[in-house]
This record gives C-alpha cells, sequence and structure tokens, in this order.
C-alpha cells in the first residue's frame, strides 16, 4: 500500500495559487473591499489634483482634509457599531450640536462665575468635556432605551432625536453663539498650538510602526500556538513594509507643512529666535484632532474585535433570535451601544467647537448623512453583522476628500450634496451586489 502523507494544517493555502496578484491578495489576507476602497480614494485624490490646478495633493490641504475628517471619524466609530445590530442613530449631528453648546456655555458661563474658575483655568477643560460625556451618555442611554424596551424602532426614536436636540441646542443659549473657548480646550481642534510637530510627530511614528510589528509577530506566535495557517514570512514583510510605510509617509507630509509666516515670526520673537532670510520654517506636525480620531479608531477596533461585547454586536447583527436565545441581554447591548456613541458624539462635539473656536446652532448640521455615509461607503452592511472600524474610517476620509475637493474646484453647495446623496446610493447597490454575489 502507497503511504500516505498527510498536509501540514499550517501550510497558508496561498501556497497553491498561482496568480501573483491572487497569491499576494491570498497570502497577506488583505480585505479586497478595502483595497478597493484605497484605489477609489487613490482616484479621488487624482481626480481632484489635476481639476484643482494641483492644490488637492499639497501637504497644507492634506493636512487640514486631516483635521476635517476628525470630528466625523470619531462618530463613524460608534455607528459601525449601531449599523450592524441593524439599527440606524439620525440624531448624530443634533447630539453634536447641543454638547458643544453644553460645553461652551460650561466654559464661558457656569465654570468661571458660578464656580469661581478664572478664565484659563487647568480644570476648565477638563470638567466642560466631562460634562460633555456625561450628558452624551445620558443622551445615548435614553434612546437606547426607548429603543430597546419600548420596542420603538430606532429610525423613528432617532429621527425624533433629530429634531428634539437641534431644538434642545437653540434653547440652551437662546440661539446665541458661545465663543471664545479655553485656550487648552482649543488645542483638541488642530491649528499651530493644537499640533504636536515635527520631533514628537517622529515619535509617534516610531511608536505607530513598532506597534504594527509587534502585532505582526503576536498574531504569528497566536497562529502558531492554535495551530493555524501561517501566513509566509515574505508577506509578514509586505505587511510590514506597506504600514510602516504610510505611516513615514503621513507624518513627512504632516511635517511639510509649515506655521503660517506670521505666526512663526511672532513665536521667534517672544522666544529670542533669529528668523533667517530665508523664513523661519516650523512644522505643525500631526494635528492633535487626528490622534484623538485614530486613538478612539485603535480602542474601538479593540472593543470591537477582543471583547465579550464585540462579540455580543456582532452576534446580534448577525441573526438577533439566535443571540437571544444563546443568553445574550441583547436589549442591555442595544443601550450600550447608543452609551457609547452618545460618548464619541461628546468628544467629536469638543474637535468641532475647538476647531471653530465657538458653539454654533448649526454645529453639526448634516453631520449625521456624513457619519452615517461614511460607515456604509467603508463596508458596514445595512443588513447587519458585517462592518470594521478601519473601513469606516476610510469611509470617512473619502466622504472629506469628496467634500474638501468639491469645495476647491468651486462647486456650489446644492451640487456638493447631490454628489455626496449619489455616493451614498451607490455605496448601498454595490454592498447589495456584494452581499448577492457571496450568497
Amino acid at each position: 500500500m502507497a503511504e500516505q502523507h498527510a498536509i501540514p494544517t499550517n501550510i497558508h493555502p496561498s501556497r497553491f495559487v498561482q496568480n501573483p496578484l491572487q497569491r499576494f491578495l491570498m497570502a497577506t489576507e488583505l480585505d479586497t473591499r478595502l483595497l478597493g476602497m484605497i484605489g477609489a480614494l487613490a482616484i479621488i485624490w487624482i481626480g481632484f489634483n489635476i481639476f484643482s490646478g494641483g492644490l488637492f495633493l499639497t501637504p497644507r490641504n492634506l493636512w487640514n482634509l486631516s483635521v476635517q475628517t476628525a470630528s466625523v471619524a470619531v462618530m463613524v466609530t460608534g455607528m459601525v457599531l449601531i449599523i450592524v445590530t441593524r439599527n440606524i442613530d439620525l440624531s448624530v449631528g443634533s447630539i453634536l450640536g447641543v454638547l458643544g453648546m453644553v460645553m461652551g456655555v460650561m466654559q464661558t458661563s457656569i465654570l468661571p462665575s458660578q464656580l469661581g474658575l478664572g478664565l484659563g483655568h487647568p480644570m476648565i477643560w477638563v470638567l466642560s468635556l466631562a460634562a460633555g460625556l456625561v450628558v452624551g451618555v445620558g443622551i445615548g442611554a435614553l434612546q437606547g432605551a426607548i429603543i430597546a424596551y419600548l420596542r420603538v424602532p430606532a429610525f423613528i426614536v432617532t429621527l425624533g432625536g433629530y429634531l428634539v436636540w437641534r431644538g434642545a441646542a437653540w434653547w440652551v443659549t437662546m440661539g446665541r453663539t458661545v465663543a471664545p473657548m479655553d485656550p487648552t480646550f482649543q488645542l483638541m481642534g488642530g491649528g499651530p498650538d493644537g499640533s504636536v510637530g515635527a520631533l514628537w510627530s517622529w515619535i509617534v511614528a516610531v511608536i505607530a510602526c513598532a506597534a504594527i510589528l509587534i502585532g505582526l509577530y503576536w498574531g504569528r506566535r497566536q497562529r502558531l500556538r492554535f495551530n493555524f495557517p501561517l501566513r509566509p514570512i515574505w508577506a509578514e514583510a509586505a505587511l510590514a513594509v506597506i504600514g510602516c510605510g504610510l505611516v513615514i509617509g503621513a507624518v513627512l507630509v504632516a511635517n511639510a507643512y509649515p506655521w503660517p509666516v506670521r505666526i512663526a515670526e511672532r513665536y521667534a520673537e517672544a522666544n529670542g529666535i533669529a528668523v533667517p532670510e530665508t523664513g523661519l520654517f516650523i512644522s505643525h506636525g500631526i494635528a492633535i484632532p487626528v490622534l484623538i480620531a485614530l486613538g478612539v479608531g485603535v480602542v474601538m477596533t479593540f472593543i470591537a474585535t477582543r471583547t465579550r461585547f464585540g462579540r455580543y454586536v456582532f452576534a446580534m447583527g448577525g441573526n438577533p433570535e439566535a443571540a437571544e436565545l444563546a443568553g445574550i441581554n441583547t436589549r442591555w447591548v442595544t443601550v450600550k451601544i447608543f452609551m457609547l456613541m452618545g460618548a464619541l458624539c461628546a468628544i467629536a462635539a469638543a474637535i468641532s467647537s475647538a476647531r471653530l473656536n465657538a458653539a454654533t446652532n448649526a454645529l453639526g448640521t448634516l453631520d449625521e448623512l456624513y457619519v452615517i455615509a461614511a460607515a456604509v461607503i467603508g463596508g458596514t452592511s445595512l443588513a447587519g453583522g458585517v462592518g470594521t472600524i478601519a473601513g469606516a474610517l476610510l469611509g470617512a476620509l473619502v466622504m472629506q476628500s469628496l467634500q474638501s475637493g468639491m469645495v476647491l474646484m468651486g462647486l456650489d453647495s446644492p451640487l456638493q450634496s447631490i454628489v455626496v446623496g449619489a455616493v451614498l446610493v451607490f455605496a448601498v447597490w454595490l454592498d447589495t451586489l456584494y452581499r448577492r454575489n457571496k450568497h
């Protein structure tokens, strides 16, 4: 009898694929939908750069683009979990508006006058942000409880919230604009002072690259431990090079954008620095709101993929009845998701109001459209059970790139809305095709 040779179970299936592209994709296990989005983003950037006369792909515009994306990026990480559970939240823009007003009033009125904290007191921004988080979590808990325990559809509850909280934002100050914000609070909005500079940007890059390498190493150890198929060494190296290359490229762009000339001159004068004839070049570096958005993305990815709560969320989205029969308290999980969304709206409100240095009645207007569109474009299925935080963040960047590019080209606001709406419908259609082909 011929000797039987068992095929090792830890050999990656990519080794049996002949096509080089297919082999690369299978070996690296890169998400093809994510790669498609990156390709679409590259086309958008190149197209807008051509039609804007080379203004789009400049360090200044890309830096501003990253800052403008931050608040939507923060909220979209929570919207992924909501849509995954087959719910929706139409009130996030209005919640952002009312929370921005609450934090603004805390800084300009309540804390200085009623608690005696002088302007610029180091606790003002902390207490203001804490108040925003508490109110945001409370609003999320209220909406989540109505959805989970009173069985009112999320569409109706959050549509009502869209109207209620927008009205509440006006009621907090009777329509007045609240300004200025606390100087430390303003740092969350970006700008020359709200950036970490060249040195700290490179430190962040080193930490990020180290995290990528450690993650790949730990993932390989876990695969080996449980006898899962191993990626080829060349695939691991390719992922490390791609990840670290993107990080280094982003830092190079951030560091290539200098402070405005007058601000740099005032800084030099205040610190006794001689200004050279060619001018003083001080890098912005990575903006603080961008770091906040990336930090939220990392935390939310961990929550979605590495915690029991995250597993419950995706189990509910995949099959709500089976999840309930399995012993998951689906109602309480739903409440927690909306509470988390409220907290994320508070962080986004801090970024938006700090960037404007004011809380206005228009704060957060139409943000719900951009957040939902970013989640769907990022691969989150409206049918539930499918979605990634990384894809949603990329979707937020795509949406903001479209808006920024159209502004640079001088397109009217109504036309911008038409384009955004068309892109949203197109993304949902692609998701429908993807699910149909998958099954």
